[in-house]
């Protein structure tokens, strides 16, 4: 019996925040359907800011579940701009697209945020449509990577003057302890191509960075070159293990998470891709030595925490819970009624089957 409810108790923790952000995906994608439509015949400067505003309402909200109700800690090394800019993202890649969130609503960008995504989620249901219309960017892998299509989606955002919070996961995959043949094979293609062998850290490609630098460099203030490590992932051993799940982060098995900035001027960054790629392979040589100490440092109590000084930043929740009420409102005043229930419904379905039918279209 005692059993059950703690299994109950824990599942409820995760239930309640994925119901509600998934349950008020229809209720967002109908507002901003709406301004899409309303906004056809506007400048396109005009839908992007209402745009971004919405976008900042749906992410406050689940910032909500993913700082305030699961209580982790948030800890910054190095400099973060107060002041919102247009830059380009790089971050070694775990469980990490809601740590872009968890900066850019510290700088009040958050509506800027838009993402450099792996192509297969464009499929997602309602969100993958929506990502690229607000502006992110979904490449392939390899040789199937289409650079005058990427430089022609950044182009047309530039041209409308759409804010930039691009953000890059050079990896092109997540770090995984579990997957040990991925890791070995990205340090068997460093060591072929005589390259430092990393440890914590995949090696990562440079195409999609140079194709971003290179067609925005005169429209981004900056990179930002982040490093994230979340505690809690060591075993008994003293072997690393997998980042927290979504559902580990909100069932609040994640106490801390560290996020080091480098802020990097665009002009000490190398043009040519050739020496872009040996650039950005020595600042991940910089994030493994970072993850060494954090991870592996002889004297425990360097463990945990990265070198400098470091600031505990809470979130308040007057920047995250009326967004949820707001959108939690809307939802359950939709679900209310019959005809408001069957446009939830439909929303799901014909939302769903038009954005397959527009990203298998348009790029």
């Amino acid at each position: 019996m005692l059993l059950s409810l703690v299994l109950h108790t824990y599942s409820m923790r995760y239930f309640l925040p994925a119901a509600v952000m998934m349950g008020t995906a229809p209720t967002y994608v109908l507002a901003w359907g709406a301004w899409r439509l309303l906004s056809a015949v506007l400048p396109a400067r005009f839908y992007r800011e209402v745009d971004d505003r919405l976008y900042t309402i749906y992410q406050s909200m689940v910032l909500f579940f993913f700082e305030n109700y699961a209580g982790v800690q948030v800890i910054i090394y190095g400099d973060l701009p107060k002041n919102k800019e247009n830059i380009i993202y790089l971050s070694n890649h775990q469980f990490d697209w809601i740590i872009a969130d968890m900066l850019a609503i510290r700088q009040n960008a958050l509506g800027h945020v838009r993402y450099v995504l792996k192509d297969g989620l464009k499929w997602l249901p309602l969100y993958g449509w929506y990502f690229s219309q607000h502006g992110g960017v979904y490449v392939k892998r390899s040789a199937k990577f289409n650079e005058k299509e990427m430089r022609a989606k950044l182009r047309a955002q530039m041209k409308a003057e759409t804010p930039m919070y691009l953000v890059i996961f050079p990896e092109g995959t997540r770090y995984n302890p579990e997957i040990p043949k991925v890791i070995a094979d990205s340090q068997s293609f460093a060591e072929k191509e005589g390259l430092a062998v990393l440890k914590h850290v995949l090696t990562p490609r440079v195409k999609a960075t140079h194709v971003a630098i290179d067609t925005m460099k005169d429209y981004l203030d900056a990179v930002y070159d982040v490093t994230v490590a979340y505690e809690g992932t060591v075993d008994h051993k003293g072997q690393r293990k997998l980042a927290p799940s979504m559902t580990e982060f909100l069932c609040k098995e994640c106490p801390r998470v560290h996020i080091f900035i480098d802020r990097i001027e665009l002009k000490d960054i190398p043009e040519e891709q050739m020496y872009m790629r040996r650039w950005l392979h020595e600042r991940f040589e910089i994030k493994d030595k970072l993850l060494i100490e954090f991870y592996d440092a002889k004297d425990s109590k360097r463990r945990n925490k990265f070198p400098g000084k470091s600031v505990h930043s809470k979130l308040s929740l007057k920047k995250t819970l009326p967004s949820l009420l707001f959108l939690g409102g809307l939802t359950a005043s939709m679900l209310l009624t019959e005809s408001g229930r069957k446009l939830y419904v439909k929303t799901w379905i014909y939302g769903t089957l038009i954005g397959c039918l527009w990203v298998s279209i348009k790029p």
